[in-house]
């Protein structure tokens, strides 16, 4: 079995003050994608690379960081030894740190942090882009033989039943019709969102939430975070998880159980 979590931490120094390691080591997931680290490596002390789980086991720590300080930025820790390390390859989403691919064997785990649309679609075209690149190398991963798993903030509610206020926020930045356009586009292109394997129509279910007006207390969210996987991989897919009870940042975590 192999345990992945994936988290937009917010800020890792932030998060790290607010149980991040504690949390990593209980959690005892085998790969864990970060995203909005806001660091680079060259920030951070020692305790942000001897890193070990409960059981005493050593984290890897790989880190695709922005070129512009405190901002942006994905992170791979890993119990596993990886085969090969790389970014996206394209300048202008590699320069903001939004993507880092880790290669397991038959196995590639991607990192994405997707831009944010901003409001009246000020970077759209931009996210669509990004968008549209991760598709092309999922297709490349899939066509090579290999599986895929993109976990991340996508910052793209789907479907109306992915946050609390549907109707409210259409032409919003995040659940804007070309966002969600592109998400049914990857989606019927031979990739799933593993959670609604298992929560298939069920509405209330939310990794987000605003710090303003007692959002998370009231459980007003979106479902912004996914673990999405090539189809062939879906038999391996145990289980599909999003854990609200982890506090540390506006988003919680989202887990994946596969199949060795």
């Amino acid at each position: 079995m192999t345990r992945l979590a994936s988290w937009n931490v917010n800020g890792i120094r932030a998060a790290a003050q607010k149980g991040f390691f504690s949390w990593l080591a209980d959690e005892a997931a085998d790969i864990v994608c970060l995203q909005e680290t806001k660091a680079d490596p060259s920030q951070l002390g020692k305790e942000f690379f001897e890193v070990r789980g409960a059981d005493g086991t050593h984290y890897q720590a790989f880190w695709a960081s922005a070129s512009k300080r405190g901002y942006s930025g994905v992170a791979v820790y890993t119990r596993k030894e990886p085969q090969s390390v790389r970014t996206l390859g394209i300048a202008e989403f590699d320069t903001e740190g939004r993507y880092l691919e880790v290669g397991f064997g038959e196995l590639a785990v991607i990192s994405a942090y997707f831009p944010n649309s901003q409001e009246a679609g000020a970077r759209l075209d931009y996210k669509l882009r990004f968008c549209d690149a991760i598709l092309d190398r999922c297709d490349a991963i899939v066509a090579s033989g290999r599986h895929v798993v993109v976990a991340g903030d996508y910052n793209i509610a789907h479907e109306p039943i992915d946050l609390y206020y549907p109707t409210a926020n259409e032409g919003n930045p995040g659940y804007l019709p070309e966002e969600r356009a592109w998400m049914t586009k990857f989606l019927s292109r031979g990739y799933a969102d593993t959670f609604r394997q298992f929560h298939p129509g069920e509405p209330g279910h939310y990794s987000w939430w605003s710090y303003r007006m007692k959002a998370r207390e009231k459980d007003v969210g979106w479902r912004l975070d996914y673990h999405c996987v090539d189809e062939s991989l879906l038999p391996r897919v145990r289980s599909a998880s999003i854990r609200k009870d982890v506090l540390g940042s506006d988003h919680c975590p989202v887990l994946l159980e596969l199949l060795d």
